[in-house]
């Protein structure tokens, strides 16, 4: 696929490097680049990659442009509030570079339709922000032989490294399973600097752009760790795991990662560590019946000067519960909270294998938001 005039203009920085020269452009126009994900990590990855010409781009994500996406997924802009993100990714990727064909997949990433979504491309690049589509992507990408260009994030802290590529280590050679549901936090509930995404998603497109072209030493074999506080870089080396368990098939992710989903069952009554859940009409109609329970709040200290209910009797962040238990009154019914809901169901059931009766509010203080104060503050 030769470079048309406007192509060898456009390009002109890469062609004069004796290493990419007009052929390494080619090859790059020649290519196919899968991003699972089109936030913090798939926004300057995407942007990137468009740039330098790779001439097949497909994005998978099935989610909304939000307010709170902007302080880091700068793919977007407050002119997409509520599109599909796949939708305001591809219009910004037209404008950066119309040379480059972009598919758009708007579902979720799963076991059924994985297969089909990642056999056209090249290579893989994970930006997702949860353990099972992590494994997902991995696992799909040693099924069909695909590189799997790797980055996290969390709060201050990244993540890098290229699975699955010449013989190197994948991501269950890194983490072969996954940690306990709720020990990491989502950048939701956690929080993370603006800028971090940038990094690690930048070293991901440098390293898409080495695979494809076959340029220096890539990532694989190696744990990139970066610290934006220290401002340090660290290296970890990876090897194939000598007694790792062959990836034969695609599983359900969810249940392998402990996330309650579709296929989710319902806890015994009886069950140790057994709690009600109540979602935020509910809530609203019992106390407005004379319900009163004792209303704690698990969220940051942090989070609470952003919004936090008038009517809340206590704040102990869900980490500091279970060694906190004697500020909490037994001979009362608890209402537990935290954002979205996650953080306050790991508190309600240590509450409640401790003895105590405990509803955890399904959705959290961002659910009641929603549905009931539309005026109150959202973060």
């Amino acid at each position: 696929m030769p470079l048309t005039a406007d192509e060898v203009s456009r390009y002109s920085r890469h062609l004069i490097l004796g290493e990419i020269g007009v052929a390494g452009q080619e090859k790059l126009k020649e290519s196919a680049v899968l991003c699972i994900g089109t936030g913090g990590l798939g926004s300057p990855l995407l942007l990137y990659l468009a740039a330098a010409g790779v001439g097949r781009i497909g994005i998978v994500d099935f989610d909304v442009v939000d307010a709170s996406n902007l302080q880091r997924q700068v793919i977007h802009g407050t002119s997409t509030l509520g599109a599909r993100k796949v939708e305001s990714a591809r219009a910004r990727l037209a404008d950066l570079n119309p040379h480059v064909q972009v598919d758009v997949y708007d579902e979720a990433f799963t076991a059924e339709n994985a297969a089909r979504i990642v056999a056209p491309y090249d290579v893989v690049v994970d930006g997702t922000d949860n353990f099972p589509t992590r494994y997902l992507v991995n696992d799909v990408c040693v099924l069909l032989g695909k590189p799997n260009v790797y980055g996290s994030i969390f709060k201050f802290e990244g993540q890098a490294s290229v699975f699955n590529h010449q013989g190197g280590p994948n991501y269950r050679d890194l983490y072969p399973e996954p940690p306990p549901p709720g020990l990491v936090p989502s950048c939701a509930e956690g929080g993370v600097l603006g800028v971090l995404p940038g990094l690690i998603g930048t070293i991901q497109a440098t390293e898409t752009i080495k695979v494809l072209l076959g340029l220096g030493d890539t990532l694989s074999g190696r744990l990139l760790l970066f610290d934006a506080l220290a401002m340090t870089f660290r290296e970890l080396k990876l090897r194939k795991d000598p007694n790792g368990k062959p990836i034969e098939r695609l599983i359900d992710y969810e249940q392998f990662c402990g996330v309650p989903g579709r296929h989710a069952k319902e806890e015994h009554p009886g069950a140790t560590g057994e709690f009600r859940k109540m979602n935020a009409q509910e809530v609203q109609a019992a106390r407005a019946s004379g319900w009163a329970p004792f209303v704690l709040d698990v969220r940051s200290v942090a989070e609470a000067a952003i919004v936090r209910f008038p009517w809340a009797d206590a704040l102990i962040p869900h980490t500091e519960v279970a060694a906190r238990l004697g500020e909490l009154p037994k001979g009362r019914e608890l209402l537990v909270h935290c954002k979205l809901g996650g953080r306050s169901a790991q508190a309600c059931k240590a509450l409640a294998e401790a003895g105590f009766t405990v509803v955890n509010l399904e959705g959290g203080i961002d659910g009641w938001a929603r549905d009931l104060e539309p005026g109150m503050v959202r973060y």
